[in-house]
Formats: C-alpha cells, sequence, structure tokens
C-alpha cells in the first residue's frame, strides 16, 4: 500500500487510498473518482434544499475551526470485525496482514489520524468477540482511537447490570424499573451471548451455583406482576403513553425470548450462566472491562461535535453550559448509579434518538445553544443508509450520517451485496470525504468554503 507524505492534504490522499491487491482482493469495489457532494439528491443529501439553507446559516456564526489532525470515523460496525478492518484499510489506517482480527498494522496515515468509532460495536453477529479483538488490537498499536457510546451497546450493559436484582435477591418496588431489561435484549443479543458461553463457559461446563431451568428464567425475567408494578414505579420518569409502549416491547419480549434463546441452542440456565460470565467480563475488573471504560457520549473537534445518535435541547444546553467533559462525567457516573434512570434520560437519547415524534425533541432553541457553543455539524452514526454517507439539517443544524451499512447481518437483512466498507474523513482543511462501496464516487465537500450554491 502507498502511504501520504502529507495527511493533511484531504484531495491528494485519495490518490493514495488503497486500490484492489493492495490488501485484499474484496476491495476492488471502492470508488477512486473524488466528486462533489450533491445535496439535492436524497441519498447523499436533502432535497428540501434544507442543507443549503443550513450551510448558509452556519456561516453566519463565525469561522469554522477543524479538527488539527485527521479524523477517520467509522459507526456501527455490530460485530463485524471483517467489515470494520475492511473499512481501516480502505481509509490507509492499517494494512492486514491476514483475514484475522489481531494480524494488522498501523500505517503512518493510520498513527497521523484520529480515529472515532461512532458507536454500536456489539450485537447482530457475525463476531462480537472478533470485533472486541480487533479493536483492542486497534489500540494496542498506540493509534489514537475515540469510542463513542452506541445504543446496542449500553442496552448490552443496561441489561447485565439489570441483573443484580436476580443475583442479591428481588427488592419489589426497587427492582421493578429494572427487572424486564434483560429480556428486553431480545433476538439481538443472542449471537453476543452464545459466543460468550463457547468461550468462557462451555470448555469448564457450567458452574454449580446456576441454578436449575425453572428457577434460572425466574431470575432472568420479570415477575408476573411487573407491569403493574413498573406502572406505578416509571410515573415519576415516563408519561403515560411511555410506560405503556415500555410495557408492551417488554411484555412481547416475554413471549418470544425463550423461543430466540431456543433458536441460538440456549437453555435458560446456559443463559444464565453465559449473563453471568459477560458480567465477570465486561464489568469493573473484568478482561474486557476496557470496552466501556474507554467510551465516551461525545466527542468535540473544533465546530465539529461526534455523537451516535443526535441531540435534544437539554443535551444542547449541557453541552453548552458544561462543556463535553463534563457530559461524559456523567455519562460514566449515571450508567452505574441508576441504569433505568440512565438509560430513558437525556445521556442515553444521544445514542438513541432519531428524531421521531416519540424522541426527546430538539429545536431551534437548542440549535442556538449549539452555534453559540461553536458547534455547526454533528457527525452520528445510527441511522444506516445504502448509498454511502448522507449530509442534513436537521432543526436547522447540519448532521453528517455515517452509517454506511458496514456489518454482513444488516446488509443481508436489506439486500445489500457484497461486503461493507467505508469510512468518513475530515482533515484540518476542511475537507470532507465520504468513501462507501456502495455509492460509485467519493463524495467531497468543504463547509468553510460554501459560497451559497450546492
Amino acid at each position: 500500500m502507498r502511504d501520504s507524505t502529507d495527511p493533511t492534504d484531504a484531495l491528494a490522499a485519495c490518490a493514495f487510498l488503497p486500490t484492489a491487491g493492495d490488501d485484499l482482493p474484496d476491495l476492488a469495489g471502492l470508488p477512486r473518482d473524488v466528486m462533489p457532494w450533491s445535496f439535492d439528491e436524497d441519498h447523499s443529501g436533502c432535497s428540501d434544499g434544507s442543507v443549503t439553507a443550513s450551510l448558509g446559516r452556519t456561516s453566519e456564526q463565525g469561522s469554522w475551526h477543524f479538527p488539527e489532525k485527521p479524523v477517520i470515523f467509522l459507526s456501527d460496525p455490530h460485530a463485524d470485525a471483517d467489515g470494520f478492518l475492511r473499512s481501516l484499510v480502505a481509509a490507509g489506517a492499517i494494512r492486514r496482514e491476514a483475514e484475522a482480527p489481531r494480524r494488522f498494522t498501523l500505517t503512518p496515515f493510520g498513527a497521523a489520524a484520529q480515529i472515532v468509532v461512532g458507536g454500536d460495536c456489539l450485537e447482530k453477529g457475525p463476531s462480537n468477540l472478533d470485533m472486541l479483538d480487533a479493536l483492542k488490537a486497534l489500540i494496542d498499536t498506540g493509534a489514537d482511537v475515540q469510542l463513542l457510546a452506541g445504543n446496542h451497546d449500553l442496552r448490552f450493559l443496561v441489561g447485565l447490570l439489570s441483573l443484580d436484582h436476580g443475583l442479591c435477591g428481588r427488592d419489589a418496588e426497587a427492582s421493578a424499573l429494572t427487572e424486564h431489561l434483560f429480556i428486553r435484549l431480545g433476538r439481538k443479543a443472542m449471537p453476543l451471548l452464545v459466543e460468550v458461553y463457547d468461550r468462557y463457559v462451555a470448555p469448564n461446563g457450567i458452574p454449580d451455583d446456576v441454578p436449575e431451568e425453572a428457577a434460572a428464567k425466574a431470575l432472568l425475567y420479570p415477575a408476573d406482576n411487573w407491569a403493574e408494578r413498573f406502572d406505578r414505579a416509571a410515573k415519576p420518569y415516563m408519561k403515560g403513553k411511555a410506560r405503556a409502549r415500555e410495557i408492551s416491547r417488554a411484555e412481547k419480549k416475554r413471549r418470544t425470548f425463550a423461543e430466540a434463546a431456543d433458536e441460538a441452542g440456549l437453555t435458560m440456565r446456559m443463559m444464565l450462566a453465559a449473563a453471568r460470565a459477560c458480567r465477570a467480563l465486561f464489568l469493573p475488573g473484568g478482561e474486557m472491562a476496557w470496552f466501556y471504560d474507554r467510551m465516551q457520549a461525545v466527542t468535540r473537534m473544533g465546530s465539529i461535535l461526534f455523537v451516535h445518535a443526535g441531540l435534544d435541547d437539554a443535551a444542547c444546553r449541557m453541552l453548552a453550559l458544561d462543556g463535553p467533559d463534563a457530559v461524559n462525567a456523567a455519562f460514566k457516573e449515571e450508567a452505574r448509579r441508576d441504569p433505568f434512570v440512565f438509560y430513558f434520560g437525556v445521556l442515553v437519547n444521544m445514542m438513541r434518538t432519531k428524531y421521531r415524534p416519540s424522541d426527546r425533541t430538539l429545536t431551534e432553541a437548542g440549535v442556538e445553544d449549539l452555534w453559540g457553543a461553536g458547534i455547526k455539524m454533528i457527525v452520528q452514526g445510527h441511522v444506516n443508509n445504502h448509498r454511502g454517507q448522507r449530509l442534513l439539517a436537521k432543526s436547522g443544524m447540519l448532521h453528517l450520517e455515517g452509517d454506511v451499512s458496514l456489518d454482513s447481518a444488516t446488509r443481508k437483512l436489506e439486500g445489500l451485496k457484497g461486503h461493507g466498507v467505508g469510512a468518513t474523513l475530515i482533515y484540518p482543511s476542511g475537507d470532507v470525504l465520504g468513501l462507501c462501496s456502495d455509492y460509485p464516487t467519493i463524495k467531497h465537500f468543504n463547509p468553510a468554503r460554501y459560497e451559497g450554491r450546492a
């Protein structure tokens, strides 16, 4: 593979992106030509003119400030280590020595860049543990890696934390808010639980202190009277419609969880053993505790804020008044202290929102707070796109959606052919490149040079 001699020169760097044969033959479909980012096509921008209007308004908020180092943004690998590593190869950050999660080296460009992993590393498959091995290997190279929290990552953490009610004895009122959160993981968590069972439980057998089937199920499932108790306990935190929606969702999972476990080849006793093994691995002191220890809610570089999903007005105000460091500190504190309040609160809305009517609201007041704090663009994952990255204006704030459907499970479900490969590159010059194997050209724009035309 060739290496760029000037890692800050975005357009020159395009000539040094790897081609088929440099590392992996299945990079053959990568685009080579750079074209201006179209704002008036739905697959690449927003055809109603709102992106153009947003860029016009941000130009009135003062100068843009860009990262001091090139940024490589990858998001939503969803337990597909191969898609993750292919994308790092495509961005010019690593050289692979073999198709294995740890067999690669950092390139000079990878060493010069900051790599932002936008969340949702876990669930869906094909291999959560390979994905974690690949991510840890990338960190161990000395690369500058920022790891953001995704909703799937946090849902799994909250599910593990909720098992305290089964491990420590059930307090009827105290556990009403959380005792459904493990089965709420549902079908998407089964691949990870199976992998942990196979690697960490099966070789030595299920520990003797794991109860038999009926008792194991009782520890994993909410009690029969959970819905009434939850409705009372959640009133201070949720409106009536939100409580009803959560109860309906949990009751559906109650009916389907055992079926999903059976399809995955897990009995309830095996499931409980796997869940306890996950707690030992991922919670403080465990072999994989680094994963949640490193996780942040947001990271900011100049005028750009990176987050998994998006913001509401309360989050905008927190960022404007206290800054990202304070938001990240609150994120870590609340996660351990109160899993339910954490998962359904302002902080995790940043990993869950899709700006739907049922989500917490972002209005122009929140956008004004961000602009006042010097934030002009949000780079996010969470919303998977089929034709590369998208630029949208959401409540007037410029958003770049960087989830390009990397993982094989998503691609199969949505009828996408070939391997998922893609990355968003942002340079100190302000040049933004959207690279994706599902789009025929590299998309390019520079918001600071925008002069009122798309």
